[in-house]
């Protein structure tokens, strides 16, 4: 698959996860076969008013590449201006947030809201696609109703401003992630455009990726929630699409990740911040596991890289020794 000159080794990529998918996270996500790993969305007024909270957010490491940024803004100027320090961050990809529906967001005009005054989204494509020479995407809803009309013509919109790639999540606006993802939208917007369609929604095993790109013809899928606590599911899609055998994820498997997953979020963001992510975050990764309901009540008051790592190991030898019957 092709992004402008961005070319990627396989259609899996990762979604933009607000709160979630920060370098560390991306890390794993690459490991695993990922092919275009995301940042979580960011505040373009917080870029050009040099928050340092929000700058921290532009880091990358070699390894993870290629990386889209994602940004979000209702402000042409703010947003080329925005745009510009991405580009000069190093990305290989800016992607523009067009289907954010929080509240907050949509108060400001930015996100999904958007998809509402389709000649201030023109505007602001405009303006972004004059400032850089990186490849530019953008991720939509179907829009405020089910037709699908506003993600069809925002699509057309973007194709004629110079996008290089849509991405679109095919539930409305009032929707969230609840109910069902209508994949026909998919279809309706590849046949719309000539640029490439990476189709997103309710992809929960590495079949359903397989299944998307055979009935909407998209060019890609993106990986969101079912990534969360499970980067193998980008591997996993990779040995579905070429007819493989999907190999289970073993005990030593997952509980080295969320070794790794610990070390790089320390160096990451520093030992305190880290350990307190992670009283929530290392939930994601023993879901389904037998006892994980005492481990998670375990690691409430983390507070050191040590601890952590001592309760991770304590939690697999009692799932070995439950395994093994002693």
């Amino acid at each position: 698959m092709q992004i402008g000159s961005v070319k990627l080794d396989n259609p899996f990529i990762m979604a933009p996860l607000a709160g979630i998918s920060n370098l560390p996270f991306r890390l794993l996500a690459k490991k695993e076969g990922c092919a275009l790993v995301s940042s979580e969305m960011i505040s373009s007024n917080g870029l050009v008013h040099k928050s340092e909270k929000t700058l921290k957010m532009l880091d990358s490491v070699p390894d993870e590449k290629p990386l889209s940024i994602q940004i979000f803004g209702a402000d042409p100027s703010i947003m080329a201006e925005a745009a510009t320090m991405v580009e000069a961050s190093g990305a290989d990809i800016l992607d523009i947030n067009f289907g954010c529906s929080v509240k907050k967001i949509i108060k400001t005009g930015a996100g999904v809201s958007l998809m509402q005054t389709p000649k201030v989204a023109e505007a602001l494509l405009q303006a972004v696609r004059k400032s850089i020479t990186i490849p530019l995407t953008i991720k939509i809803r179907t829009g405020w109703d089910p037709t699908g009309s506003q993600a069809l013509q925002l699509a057309k919109i973007a194709q004629t401003c110079g996008a290089d790639a849509i991405a679109i999540h095919p539930r409305t606006a009032t929707q969230g992630f609840k109910g069902k993802a209508d994949w026909s939208v998919i279809s309706a917007v590849k046949r719309a455009v000539v640029l490439p369609v990476i189709g997103n929604g309710d992809i929960v095993r590495p079949a359903d990726a397989v299944l998307m790109q055979k009935t909407t013809g998209c060019n890609g899928v993106m990986i969101g929630r079912a990534a969360i606590g499970y980067p193998w599911i980008f591997s996993q899609c990779l040995a579905s699409l070429h007819g493989e055998n999907i190999t289970a994820v073993d005990l030593d498997q997952r509980f080295e990740v969320m070794n790794q997953f610990v070390s790089a979020s320390v160096e990451y963001i520093g030992e305190k911040v880290a350990c307190r992510m992670m009283r929530s975050r290392l939930g994601w990764f023993v879901k389904g596991l037998r006892y994980s309901s005492k481990f998670r009540e375990s690691i409430k008051h983390l507070s050191s890289e040590k601890e952590t790592l001592e309760l991770i190991e304590t939690y697999r030898e009692v799932l070995r020794e439950a395994s093994t019957g002693l």
